[in-house]
């Protein structure tokens, strides 16, 4: 692996493990009430005020070429700050962290399938053989390795809108490879941050609205700390980065780590145990990321 590909690995795997806490802490919030709308519009408000020093002169000097453009960055806004971390929060308050972060191992599929339909990335067989090995170890981990329980699973709200989630990110991830940006990574994180609150101002004033009210205690606090600067900031930098550096087909398939990290951390937070099934589901999914980052040989 040359050094450009090593530096895209760290970079997808840290992002999967703060990615991974998110959905921890996720359902942390809404044990405590904390309403899912409104803590993704504190997330990426205070996110963008971060940021905003650093961007605003190379916003300014690149508005002709960001509003030339703002359709597209509105559709990556939308995709990826409106819809997708909403709609995890949300869909946390009825189902499992570990349904969750299993269920983002189907976005590779989705990637590699919209990557082909648009025309922006070619899909190999080493890529598509490793998805089906991902995908796999995946269903090792939801059916406890018994394949008799297929029949027998039941979907309930949170995971039919987690569904929503994981097809608006595999939209955003595959869009982002689409075009060469005129400005950098970090104003690049900006206008996608902007775009998405545009849309998460009315539907936070709807929550608040509705009687979800954001209690201003230390759960929130903590929670809002942790998910601005980790999943928040850290993991969509290292994310557009990974992309650039190898694709979004081939760092698609990191997400499959999630079901990893997701399960070791609710084994140490929520104390449940680590059987079999979730080590030969582990096996399959590493085998999967690493026969999907072989590169086909000319002929």
């Amino acid at each position: 692996m040359n050094k450009k590909s090593n530096l895209a690995y760290i970079l997808l795997i840290l992002t999967t493990i703060f990615w991974s806490g998110n959905f921890i802490v996720g359902k942390a919030a809404s044990i405590y009430n904390i309403p899912p709308f409104s803590l993704n519009f504190y997330r990426w408000l205070f996110a963008f005020l971060i940021l905003i020093p650093f961007t605003f002169r190379e916003l300014i000097k690149k508005k002709d070429y960001i509003l030339n453009n703002i359709i597209f960055f509105l559709v990556l806004g939308i995709t990826s700050i409106t819809i997708f971390n909403s709609i995890v929060y949300y869909s946390l308050y009825y189902t499992q962290v570990i349904s969750g972060v299993l269920m983002i191992s189907t976005i590779p599929v989705w990637i590699i399938f919209i990557s082909s339909l648009l025309n922006i990335e070619k899909t190999n067989i080493f890529q598509i053989m490793g998805v089906i090995l991902s995908l796999t170890g995946v269903l090792f981990i939801i059916t406890k390795a018994d394949l008799n329980l297929i029949k027998n699973l039941e979907f309930n709200k949170g995971d039919l809108t987690m569904i929503i989630a994981m097809f608006s990110w595999a939209i955003y991830s595959a869009l982002l490879k689409k075009k060469k940006y005129e400005i950098s990574q970090i104003a690049l994180l900006e206008v996608v941050i902007i775009c998405g609150l545009i849309f998460l101002i009315p539907i936070y004033f709807i929550e608040m609205n509705m009687g979800n009210l954001i209690k201003l205690e230390k759960p929130f606090i903590l929670t809002l700390i942790y998910v601005v600067l980790f999943p928040g900031l850290a993991s969509f930098f290292f994310w557009i980065k990974g992309i650039d550096l190898i694709g979004a087909n081939r760092a698609g398939i990191f997400l499959h780590l999630m079901p990893i990290f997701g399960a070791i951390m609710a084994i140490i937070i929520f104390e449940e145990r680590f059987m079999f099934y979730h080590f030969l589901g582990a096996i399959f999914i590493i085998c999967g990321i690493t026969l999907s980052n072989k590169k086909e040989k000319n002929v």
